[in-house]
């Protein structure tokens, strides 16, 4: 018996997490940096200011792991999907649904939510109308979507497309009520997930509480989630160091703040991880002037990417292209590609051969004028004020004209611009997602109205090739043809060193800040 409890110690100190079972109840405090820009409508968001805080309400059919960093298709997991099988040589996907599985308002989910929300997304009936669709173009490969009977769901391609399962574990796609009209989730939630929504009370806060019915028995440990609305940096480090909110708003505490929260409050943990945010240029290639590719090409080469970073980031970001770079992603161009873009050679050499490139489109020094837009948040007013400083260096001046969130997604798909800056979330790492999300011809995301039906069919080629290597050759062409190109051309990689309190458990941030925040196994020891 001693030596059973000598044991017992020996693996309680090795492994902590074997020596305390997670604790029931309380509330977790969390920071939103500003209001829901579209409510918890997820299918019309691009942006993890609507994602973060509608996710526990919802569930997907599949999910990526909560408990690891790193999103891959070993990292896949059921949710309403309890199994799957691919069948027809890939070109069907066959998803068994859980049977155990209620809405919030007590109706019962079937297949019939599951084809109503694909079909939606992929407008392909008369399902509801969403004010906008981010991802439709990702599913454009799916030939019907089918409900065998109540519990099981058969996806059916024009061809194989190995991504699938990787964009259908995304936070981006949660399955609808299909009892409920898609304008309903503007303003309110039903859904399956661990909390129900309580009260959103707007400019203020967000509030769940426990859903008593999830399908996953003894979850969440959490009786209720509040997220409050601090739009301020500083005012939101200082709620995080008097312990007003528990954790920081993913994706949004740099390697200044972090460096600042781990003098000030020691007991506050960072991590550093990946974002899956790539922030990069935006030119209205469909309209004068920038529909001159060297003119493009002049303002990539006016930005030194080096400082860049150092300057809006601390350091905390990582140069890159289109493609997330290793180690934070699976699919990046080598460093000798990288290092040959517009941009990434010598501050000096590279701003001397934008004034070149500017001169021979006929502008004389300061003479070129263009209005630069952003997001109206400080982050993003932040490298809005470098860009400009870095353009004026070679004779462009811009006026800075910040849109506001609610507007910021509809501006820039109706191409109500002329150039710019943004973040985009690339979610999950795979080639479909970037490359026929932001750059496929039509795409609502493909702002900058560019469009190359020889790329179009690079894209296709590699998305149903099966085999990594010859997959990865491929993208790695795409990327270096859209770099020649000069579309949306890469600034930086950004890095999020995310910090919470010690007490906040089974939390884990991801190199992706878009697909954990469900909060089922989170649970706090105080």
């Amino acid at each position: 018996m001693k030596r059973l409890s000598i044991l017992a110690l020996v693996l309680a100190l090795a492994c902590p997490a074997l020596a305390q079972a997670p604790k029931t109840g309380g509330t977790l405090n969390l920071r939103l940096r500003e209001d829901l820009p579209q409510g918890f409508a997820i299918h019309e968001s691009p942006t993890i200011s609507t994602l973060w805080p509608a996710m526990p309400c919802f569930s997907n059919l599949v999910l990526f792991d909560p408990a690891k960093p790193t999103h891959s298709p070993e990292t896949i997991i059921g949710e309403l999907a309890q199994r799957w099988s691919w069948q027809d040589d890939s070109r069907n996907l066959v998803l068994f649904l859980r049977r155990d599985v209620t809405w919030h308002d007590g109706r019962p989910f079937s297949a019939a939510d599951v084809v109503y929300t694909l079909d939606l997304v992929r407008e392909t009936r008369d399902a509801g109308k969403l004010r906008m669709n981010p991802r439709r173009d990702l599913f454009a490969n799916v030939a019907s979507v089918e409900a065998v009977d109540a519990h099981t769901v058969v996806i059916r391609l024009k061809r194989p497309q190995p991504s699938l399962l990787m964009m259908l574990a995304s936070g981006f796609m949660p399955i609808y009520a299909a009892h409920v009209p898609p304008a309903a989730y503007r303003t309110g939630c039903i859904g399956t997930g661990p909390f129900k929504l309580k009260e959103w009370r707007r400019g203020e806060f967000v509030e769940y509480v426990k859903n008593p019915d999830y399908f996953v028995k003894g979850r969440p440990y959490l009786d209720g989630l509040r997220y409050t609305i601090i739009r301020e940096r500083g005012t939101a480090t200082a709620a995080l160091q008097t312990g007003r909110v528990d954790v920081a708003f993913p994706g949004d505490t740099p390697k200044l703040i972090a460096d600042q929260l781990n003098q000030a409050s020691p007991r506050i943990v960072t991590t550093p991880v990946g974002t899956a945010v790539v922030d990069h240029l935006l030119f209205n290639a469909g309209k004068p002037p920038f529909d001159n590719p060297k003119l493009r090409e002049a303002v990539s080469r006016a930005i030194d990417r080096r400082a860049y970073i150092e300057a809006v980031y601390q350091g905390g970001a990582a140069i890159g292209g289109p493609m997330a770079p290793r180690p934070y992603g699976v699919w990046s161009l080598a460093d000798s590609d990288i290092r040959g873009q517009p941009g990434y050679g010598t501050a000096a050499d590279e701003k001397a051969r934008a004034r070149a490139l500017l001169a021979a489109a006929g502008f004389s020094a300061s003479s070129m004028k263009a209005e630069f837009v952003t997001r109206n948040l400080p982050g993003f007013l932040e490298l809005a004020a470098f860009l400009a400083g870095e353009l004026k260096r070679v004779g462009i001046d811009v006026a800075v004209r910040p849109i506001d969130s609610a507007q910021w997604e509809a501006i820039k798909v109706r191409g109500e611009f002329q150039l710019g800056a943004d973040r985009t979330g690339m979610e999950p790492d795979d080639p479909d997602v970037t490359f026929y999300e932001s750059y496929g011809c039509g795409s609502p995301r493909n702002y900058e109205h560019y469009c190359d039906p020889a790329l179009t069919r690079l894209f296709d080629q590699q998305s149903q090739e099966v085999d990594p290597a010859r997959r990865l050759a491929l993208v790695q062409t795409i990327q270096r043809r859209l770099g020649d190109a000069v579309v949306r051309p890469t600034l930086a990689w950004r890095l999020d060193y995310f910090a919470r309190w010690p007490y906040v458990k089974n939390l884990t941030p991801h190199h992706s800040i878009y697909g954990w925040g469900r909060l089922q196994d989170t649970w706090l020891d105080r």
